[in-house]
């Protein structure tokens, strides 16, 4: 395929004693999937290795010293060394799109490396000041303000700044990624009710609403702060292009409910496009032939899709 045209995606397999390699290879079987773009697998060749599939398998990693089917430090350092590949090929320009298999954040944590996820260590890698994370899944996009952190330290770090970055980061990659000239957020409270004019919190008035007033001035089309309990409904119903969630659960437990098996991860403000499949390593089905491959499909077809808008936008 090469000379084409077709976006050029690099997949990484994610922690080999997972179902990264699995799902990497059965989504790669599918043609139609494998059509979509120029793609390089950075891992191990997926048996087989389907026809114009390339792969870089970085120096130094045997995956058969990861153990199947739980945490390691080996299967840690094989997933970072396989992401670190992908991102040095993009850096140099050899591709477009990075979609990222599985990993385990205790076996990263095990082989030494400090990022709780792969949103970090690419935000880090890439020079990203401001990135955000987005979930897109059957009919529904979601944007949350804040990420890998615990509920409590997630209500405590909560700011007009915050939600600001993450409303202007959503406005933006719905503009040049998807299309959307005028794209219209929907903006979920923190409090039951959007705090009920302040009997149940004060973070609606004290914190959310001013994102909103600098939002709207800036041009943005947003609404909110909106019950959480409704907001969800209401982009079902077509209201909204993407929803803005205050933390990580309020916004993934409506995602994954309606598309478990299809939702994609994306990076927001990195210089590339990134997906990522929406599930863990899945170590209980390691090695059986259980995995689903869907969601690996969904994050390929989201990629090529967004590297051919970006492409269409510049």
């Amino acid at each position: 395929m090469a000379g084409t045209h077709l976006p050029r995606i690099g997949i990484t397999q994610g922690d080999p004693a997972g179902v990264g390699l699995e799902v990497t290879g059965k989504a790669l079987a599918d043609g139609a999937v494998r059509g979509l773009a120029e793609i390089t697998v950075f891992g191990v060749p997926p048996e087989p290795l389907p026809e114009g599939v390339s792969v870089v398998s970085p120096p130094g990693v045997d995956v058969g010293r990861a153990p199947p089917g739980r945490p390691s430090a080996e299967g840690g350092e094989a997933s970072i060394r396989f992401v670190m590949a992908a991102i040095e090929a993009a850096q140099a320009g050899r591709i477009d799109a990075i979609v990222t298999g599985p990993i385990s954040k205790e076996a990263v944590r095990m082989a030494g490396y400090p990022w709780p996820g792969h949103t970090e260590l690419l935000a880090e890698k890439f020079g990203a000041s401001e990135y955000a994370m987005m979930f897109a899944g059957g009919p529904l996009r979601v944007v949350l303000v804040t990420i890998h952190v615990a509920l409590a330290e997630a209500i405590r770090s909560l700011t007009s700044e915050a939600i600001l970055r993450a409303m202007r980061l959503a406005d933006e990659s719905l503009r040049r990624d998807f299309g959307i000239a005028v794209p219209r957020l929907g903006v979920c409270g923190l409090n039951p009710h959007a705090g009920e004019a302040g009997r149940f919190g004060h973070e609606e008035r004290e914190i959310i609403e001013p994102a909103l007033d600098e939002a709207r001035a800036a041009g943005m089309c947003v609404l909110g702060p909106l019950p959480p309990d409704t907001a969800f409904h209401q982009a079902l119903a077509g209201k909204f292009d993407l929803v803005v969630a205050m933390y990580h659960d309020q916004g993934l437990i409506a995602v994954k409910t309606v598309a478990f098996e299809q939702s994609v991860n994306v990076t927001l403000g990195l210089p590339i496009v990134r997906t990522s499949v929406d599930h863990g390593t899945a170590y209980d089905i390691a090695g059986r032939g259980e995995a689903n491959p869907e969601s690996m499909k969904a994050a390929i077809r989201l990629a090529a899709e967004m590297t051919a808008a970006r492409r269409s936008a510049s």
